[in-house]
């Protein structure tokens, strides 16, 4: 009698198993098709029960475990994908991401401390300017300080708003025009001119140069800082134009430079061309000189017009005059056990004492792995062979309601040779 009840429990073991089974390749098979999902298993183990036997050799395992395998670390196929904010990662690193808890009297979400990890990495922007997935998770990384230009150093979620201003260009290059003095005029004239350029942070910084005449047709510029830092610019006297730099007469239409040294930058003065009046030069016949302006080649304004991800995890923000700036960086976690990681909602994980503890790496080191652009992982579900297990699942399923059939009818048997 006893050993047709354990038969009975050891079937039902059996059902319960297999459905667990059909819950995880049910999950699998609906998630087919949900970018960053990684497949699980189901593995199965014998237990034994009757503990009373075991310690004579007697016992006999007489049911059946099945638990969930989760395999975080395959990697799913990567595919271009038409949204140009999406990022798919090639290695073992995982996204940094937070949820929304609310939203804030100005319509703006209050986002949570828990710190979450995926691989969903099909991001677009929404109203406010974060970068947000299609489950709703907000992408950390390192901003950049609209102050001082550098990275921050600690994870916060990436946010790009239209109103995001333009940093202006590091200056390489000042251009001075004008008539700095009269060829007229023997020799005793004196100028300051004076430009506004940005250091690579796009900090502004007023650079002045003196100029100092010899003769008639010779001046110094000099900056104003340093007066050792100098050239000696000479000029023709029948046309004002420039002659010689330095005292090294160049071809006619040859550039005419002077070479500053000091803040922000080194840079590079264009006085104009040897033989032309575009740039500095000197006033004929008596006329008066006009006077040089000088400006920078910084290019200081540009309207935003969208954002550019690049494969180092950099995000750029684009503006309508060409040029791209960083606004902020996107780190890859790692962990020593990613499938004991503990699953949420929306292909997302959390960290536990069996992960490890979270490794924030930059992309491409200690095994992050790559970006890819415009690209987005698929899921790691082997259809054919999860309809396969299934069609398996479903016989070992049926063929425990046969021993419980059985067993029943055995019961049945014995209860009615008693009466």
């Amino acid at each position: 009698m006893s050993s047709i009840i354990n038969a009975v429990h050891t079937a039902v073991s059996g059902l319960n198993s297999q459905s667990h089974a059909f819950s995880d390749l049910s999950n699998n098979i609906a998630n087919s098709q949900t970018t960053g999902y990684k497949a699980s298993t189901t593995s199965f183990e014998d237990y034994v029960t009757n503990n009373e036997l075991a310690n004579d050799g007697q016992a006999l395992s007489d049911s059946v475990v099945a638990t969930t395998r989760q395999h975080n670390d395959n990697q799913g196929m990567v595919t271009t994908s038409t949204n140009n904010m999406a990022l798919a990662i090639s290695g073992n690193g995982f996204f940094n991401v937070v949820q929304a808890t609310g939203q804030s009297n100005s319509n703006t979400p209050v986002l949570g401390t828990q710190q979450y990890y995926t691989r969903n990495g099909d991001f677009s922007q929404d109203k406010n300017g974060y970068l947000v997935n299609t489950s709703g998770y907000y992408l950390e990384g390192y901003n950049v300080n609209a102050s001082t230009g550098t990275l921050s150093t600690a994870l916060s979620p990436i946010q790009v708003p239209s109103t995001v201003k333009f940093q202006p260009t590091e200056s390489t290059k000042l251009t001075m025009t004008g008539q700095i003095g009269s060829t007229t005029t023997p020799s005793g004239g004196s100028a300051t001119t004076s430009a506004t350029a940005y250091d690579s942070k796009g900090n502004a910084q007023t650079v002045s140069l003196n100029w100092t005449q010899v003769n008639a047709t010779t001046w110094t510029v000099s900056n104003a800082n340093d007066a050792t830092n100098s050239a000696t610019v000479k000029f023709d006297s029948s046309t004002g134009a420039i002659a010689s730099v330095n005292g090294q007469s160049q071809a006619s239409g040859s550039s005419a430079s002077f070479e500053y040294d000091g803040a922000p930058q080194n840079m590079t003065v264009n006085l104009g061309t040897i033989g032309g009046t575009g740039g500095v030069s000197l006033a004929t016949n008596g006329s008066t000189p006009t006077g040089v302006t000088t400006v920078s080649d910084s290019i200081t304004t540009g309207t935003f017009s969208g954002i550019a991800m690049q494969t180092d995890g950099s995000v750029m923000a684009s503006f309508d005059n060409g040029y791209s700036q960083l606004v902020a960086k996107v780190p890859l976690t790692t962990f020593a056990s990613p499938n004991n990681l503990s699953p949420q909602n929306g292909q997302a994980y959390t960290a536990t004492s069996q992960s490890g503890t979270p490794q924030v790496n930059a992309v491409n080191t200690n095994g992050a792995g790559t970006l890819s652009t415009a690209s987005v992982e698929d899921s790691t579900t082997d259809l054919t062979g999860d309809l396969s297990k299934l069609i398996v699942a479903q016989q070992a399923y049926g063929a425990n309601t046969k021993v419980v059939s059985t067993a029943n009818q055995l019961l049945q048997t014995t209860l009615a040779m008693i009466q």
